[in-house]
């Protein structure tokens, strides 16, 4: 949804900012130009650690997508305060956002969950202005959920409740994105694994995918006007392995899921006791290979084309949103991006790793991040036809960046 400029700001400004995740973790601040091309502008660090290249989901020495999650930078208050998740020593970092765009540090604080191993996994973040609360999402439980009180200077207090998403018979899920509904009502959590990810005898990942076959990949948790949360639901996503939530611009019911192991997105829609329904799920063309890992979704602001990304392919595919029914628009709608040929995804293609992404306001440019190939990409997007071209691409660390908001 295309957001109103904050007094001072042009609406011809352009800035976009990706969080490094190095192990001193760092906001990659970008000038965005009339054409989609993207320069660095500044680097800032946040005085919270990133996990480097190393992967604490599956314990990769170095794998991208560390954190298997989304939504781990975001933008509040009308674009004047930036947060990010540190998930390398379990931190969140609030940051000044001016109005020539450029990031003053002004708070860093624990999300009270001790860091276990070599890395935390504090990785996605939901931010409720009714309330002024910031929900912080670990990967990890059991008290996956935390949150602060943000005050009015940017300032951040760790409150007391924590939450999981854990159930009496799964007790190591892993999570992968926290969404507020635009209401404010509901917050959404969807689980990627019912368990840790482990090694078969043989080598091979032994994955317990969430949501297959038990229908309860994700979590929603009524939130009361102070912020705090009522009792979980735990119902079905639409497909195996969700992983990516976004509600349609100008809906408070409506949301995409995109679902990693089902190779495919959802339409579904949450009703005001918190009861959620599906449509049918929308598969890519696999024939590459299952699981494509189709995991990060945007949508154009009239909510006619939806970009999904594919971490096993190195490609994003497009399709057609047309009174609330998805079909395929293009499929790839971008050229690959190779990898450098060290990292394979689960369906044993080697991969670039794309993860997160974002679409500019005005529906033109769409960037995406190839951290196995270290650039982040710019593209057009012709809405007409659904296909990405290359207008772009930026040198970023190896492996470990992740995180994607701009304005």
């Amino acid at each position: 949804m295309e957001s109103t400029a904050a007094p001072g700001r042009t609406s011809s400004e352009g800035h976009l900012y990706m969080q490094t995740n190095e192990v001193r973790n760092a906001i990659a601040h970008y000038r965005r130009d009339a054409d989609g091309t993207i320069a660095l502008i500044e680097r800032v660090e946040t005085g919270g650690a990133g996990s480097g290249v190393f992967k604490p989901v599956s314990g990769q020495e170095s794998a991208p997508n560390a954190f298997e999650g989304a939504s781990s930078v975001i933008l509040a208050e009308r674009e004047t305060l930036l947060f990010t998740t540190n998930g390398g020593d379990n931190s969140v970092t609030s940051f000044f956002v001016a109005p020539n765009g450029r990031l003053t540090v002004i708070d860093r604080q624990s999300t009270g969950e001790p860091v276990i191993g070599r890395s935390g996994t504090a990785k996605s973040l939901a931010y409720s202005p009714r309330c002024r609360t910031l929900f912080v999402l670990h990967a990890f439980g059991p008290n996956h959920l935390r949150s602060y009180t943000v005050a009015d200077d940017g300032r951040l207090t760790l409150r007391p409740e924590q939450h999981t998403v854990n159930t009496a018979t799964k007790t190591d899920r892993v999570s992968t994105q926290v969404v507020l509904s635009p209401d404010g009502k509901f917050l959404l959590v969807d689980i990627l694994f019912d368990a840790r990810p482990a090694l078969n005898p043989d080598g091979s990942a032994n994955l317990i995918v969430a949501n297959a076959p038990d229908p309860d990949g994700l979590v929603v948790f009524p939130v009361r006007e102070n912020g705090t949360l009522g009792d979980a639901s735990f119902v079905d996503a639409g497909g195996a392995g969700p992983f990516y939530i976004g509600f349609l611009n100008g809906s408070h019911d409506v949301f995409l899921n995109g679902v990693a192991v089902g190779d495919g997105v959802v339409v579904s829609r949450i009703d005001r006791e918190g009861r959620v329904t599906n449509g049918p799920l929308v598969a890519i063309d696999t024939s590459l290979g299952k699981p494509s890992e189709l995991c990060w979704l945007q949508v154009t602001s009239d909510n006619s084309v939806v970009l999904a990304t594919n971490f096993g392919y190195g490609t994003v595919s497009t399709y057609q949103l047309e009174e609330g029914r998805l079909s395929i628009l293009k499929d790839p709608a971008n050229i690959a991006i190779p990898g450098d040929g060290t990292f394979r995804a689960v369906n044993g293609l080697v991969s670039s790793g794309p993860s997160d992404s974002w679409l500019a306001p005005d529906d033109r440019y769409f960037y995406q991040i190839f951290a196995n190939a270290s650039v982040l990409v710019s593209y057009h997007l012709d809405k007409r036809s659904g296909k990405l071209t290359e207008v772009g691409r930026s040198l970023i660390p190896y492996d470990s960046p992740q995180g994607l908001a701009g304005f």
